[in-house]
């Protein structure tokens, strides 16, 4: 263990849909760092037909950055999240059978409704206490029934744990990324065999589970040689889904506050000590995800910042003058605010395409004033993601028996204060924006407990985020009618 005063230094390999990084992370006693070595492109790749990840690619530019902070001063640790649901197959020699899918490609288009008649949707509620999203690992595994891949499969790795398996040699899940895969009971805080069974799953490809903060393995001896790390460098579980690690670096203080997670997509919700399995929690399409220290989070997924940054690629695709983010902000912020909402959870709204396309049908079918300039778009899509928040934090705090009394931003849609500052007007609560890079704060103060910081609980690694990182308060501007707004969005099918 290092630890102590001289504090650690770990990789933080951060991954998200559209881009990975990796961190240098510090830890002392007084101070919490982040220095970017390593970014690179990420995205699905389309190839016969399906759409993929380019998992090589990834661990190749991973490597490249653990190799950057190992050049760079010391390498106490590495740990890894990522986004959630998918997962690679490995066959009996530990080789992976073909390119793991994106959770954006159709494959699943479906199914879900095909298993909720074989397992009722109350049922499955109470064992998995998740969402019902058509993209969840059970419906991804039940799309792949009868393929060479799976019939040849002796294990499932989440891709965290696919990473750190070629890092490490180990096999395994951490259960902040097994709790999203709707194979995991909630309460027992393992696999649900049972449930894999019913939907005909092979439940054997299921790995053992490990709890975050767990030491992996060591990193594999030519690895270690490759990025120039000493010998038996731990990789360590931090919480893998990315989320998880977000919250952890929330800089909360206290219990009444409630949190966003805002990037691609957006994750709104509660810490809570215990899952809700009530009926009307599951009406309401509300999820139990698995959180450090035993934690849940209780959230809902909303479809976030991906409907802009799709919707900024389009526009870039098409030499539309003006079609940068901060241009497009600006315009927005000076249109009429509510002109026009939609629901941003709208199905078509997942796969990538001509989003503005999509914003101007739905508003279209909900007989709303239809945005015709990318600035109408943008402010249409920030409006509606704000009406969004609103609702479901709220739900969230009225299934729970929790209050808030202010709201906590971070990732990366914290530095779009045109959204920030909507959300504290939707909610009536002041918002607390940052630290955008939540996730790998999360991931880098995980690791240090695991390798001997004083940081004996969550409170204390918050404490730390608090003292050592800037946060930008936005106080809620009475005058707009949201109630009417929501109003707006429920008669137009949202």
């Amino acid at each position: 263990m290092t630890g102590g005063d001289a504090g650690v230094r770990v990789a933080a390999v951060d991954l998200g849909a559209t881009s990975g990084r990796v961190m240098a992370g510090t830890v002392t006693p007084a101070t919490l760092s982040l220095e970017e070595v390593h970014r690179f492109p990420n995205g699905g790749v389309r190839a016969g037909g399906a759409l993929f990840w380019d998992v090589l690619g990834i661990h190749r530019e991973m490597l490249v950055g653990i190799a950057e902070v190992a050049r760079t001063g010391r390498l106490d640790g590495i740990g890894i999240d990522s986004w959630a649901v998918d997962y690679g197959l490995l066959d009996r020699d530990g080789q992976l059978l073909g390119n793991p899918y994106s959770h954006r490609d159709t494959r699943t288009d479906g199914v879900m409704a095909r298993v909720l008649e074989q397992v009722g949707a109350d049922e499955m509620y109470a064992v998995t206490g998740l969402q019902q999203l058509p993209f969840n690992t059970i419906y991804q595994l039940v799309a792949a029934r009868g393929t060479a891949a799976l019939e040849s499969a002796d294990s499932l790795l989440l891709l965290p744990d696919l990473l750190g398996y070629w890092l490490t040699g180990e096999v395994g899940a951490e259960r902040t990324n097994a709790s999203t895969t709707q194979l995991y009971d909630v309460t027992t805080q393992d696999w649900s065999v049972e449930l894999a069974k019913r939907v005909g799953l092979p439940w054997a490809v299921l790995p053992p589970l490990r709890d975050p903060g767990s030491v992996v393995g060591p990193l594999l001896p030519d690895l270690a040689e490759q990025v120039g790390a000493d010998p038996g460098t731990p990789v360590v579980a931090v919480g893998s889904h990315d989320t998880a690690s977000a919250v952890v670096g929330v800089p909360a203080e206290g219990d009444d506050v409630a949190y966003i997670s805002s990037g691609t997509w957006s994750l709104v919700g509660l810490e809570l000590d215990r899952p809700v399995l009530t009926e009307a929690a599951r009406l309401a399409d509300f999820t139990n995800e698995g959180g450090v220290d035993g934690t849940i989070r209780f959230l809902k997924n909303v479809m976030g910042l991906w409907v802009l940054s799709e919707s900024v690629r389009q526009w870039q695709h098409e030499r539309v003058a003006g079609a940068d983010l901060a241009t497009l902000l600006d315009a927005a912020a000076g249109l009429t605010p509510l002109c026009t909402v939609v629901d941003i959870n709208a199905p078509r709204l997942l796969p990538p395409g001509d989003m503005p396309a999509r914003i101007r049908a739905l508003a279209h079918e909900a007989g709303e004033p239809v945005p015709q300039t990318p600035a109408e778009v943008t402010r249409t899509i920030l409006d509606s993601l704000a009406l969004a928040y609103r609702r479901h934090l709220r739900s969230a705090a009225e299934l729970s028996g929790r209050s808030f009394d202010i709201v906590h931003v971070v990732g990366g849609g914290s530095q779009n204060h045109l959204l920030c500052q909507l959300t504290a007007d939707a909610l009536g609560v002041p918002v607390l924006a940052g630290p955008a890079e939540a996730a790998a704060l999360g991931n880098v103060l995980v690791q240090a407990r695991a390798l001997g910081a004083d940081l004996p609980d969550l409170a204390a690694m918050r404490a730390l985020v608090r003292r050592t990182h800037e946060l930008r308060r936005f106080e809620p501007r009475p005058g707009l009618d949201w109630d009417a707004a929501e109003a707006r969005v429920v008669r137009g099918g949202g």
